[in-house]
């Protein structure tokens, strides 16, 4: 296996980009990958919605379960500040950052789901714990999540008491594990391409999928993702299947959850 490192080394380029493919992009560092993507033009630009931002915001908060950190919010185009509107909270993936959404276009996203029909919503989302939104000893993401979001969320004048969960990647893995314990937290789940792979806990008999059985939730991962296997298996494993059940060409990338993400919106805040 090539080391991250061999990505930037002369003719290793290529094969680095071989290797981050197989892999995901979501698992490598982004600057590197998007870099030499753009450089050696081997993959399409992920594509962003051409609509204007609204209010977005990234402020940070002391969290008792986290410590510092940031919190993103972005209402649509033409809704001022959002009081009174429900919320989308997204948890991210490995390489990604509340900080870091903004440059991934999602205050656009925003602004197109609701002129594509979606009710207005917020979108919200936090940075995430040392070993993503699972608790390890001294930090605990999914007692942020229940303890600690709303009560910001309502600060801001949104309505926090309806809310839907969103999450990609490690994100739609530590989304999975949260309603598995929380099930009553969201209105429904969407989850783009969780990593896991079959055989992981989350799957396992007495992990909680019970709570899949009266949630509505989606899940969306392309045939070429390195953990369609796991998706495949939770969608087997549920009490209920997952409908929404997207796959088509697609890896572990942007590219691929770009073009779903209008569509997922649409279909998320409907159950709000």
């Amino acid at each position: 296996m090539i080391s991250r490192r061999g990505l930037l080394v002369g003719g290793g380029a290529v094969a680095g980009v071989a290797a981050a493919g197989a892999v995901g992009w979501e698992l490598a560092p982004a600057p590197v990958t998007y870099r030499v993507r753009r450089t050696l033009g081997l993959l399409p630009e992920p594509w962003v919605p051409d609509v204007p931002e609204g209010t977005v915001r990234v402020e940070q908060v002391d969290s008792e379960h986290l410590g510092p950190i940031d919190l993103f919010t972005a209402v649509p185009a033409g809704y001022g500040d959002g009081a009174g509107l429900p919320v989308v909270v997204v948890l991210h993936g490995s390489s990604a950052t509340a900080a870091g959404f903004r440059d991934l276009g999602l205050p656009r996203f925003v602004t197109a789901a609701v002129r594509a029909g979606a009710p207005p919503f917020v979108l919200a989302g936090t940075d995430d714990g040392p070993a993503g939104w699972v608790p390890v000893p001294g930090a605990d993401p999914q007692a942020m999540l229940r303890d600690e979001l709303p009560g910001w969320l309502d600060e801001r004048g949104y309505d926090a008491d309806r809310r839907a969960l969103w999450g990609w990647s490690r994100g739609g893995y530590g989304a999975l594990r949260f309603v598995e314990v929380e099930p009553d937290w969201p209105a429904a789940l969407a989850l783009f391409s969780p990593a896991l792979h079959a055989g992981d806990p989350a799957l396992a008999d007495d992990a909680g999928l019970d709570a899949l059985a009266t949630l509505p939730w989606g899940l969306w991962c392309g045939e070429d993702d390195p953990f369609r296997d796991g998706a495949e298996a939770l969608a087997a494993a549920a009490p209920t299947p997952p409908d929404p059940w997207v796959g088509g060409p697609g890896g572990h990338t942007r590219v691929y959850w770009n073009a779903q993400t209008v569509d997922m919106l649409v279909w998320l805040t409907s159950n709000l």
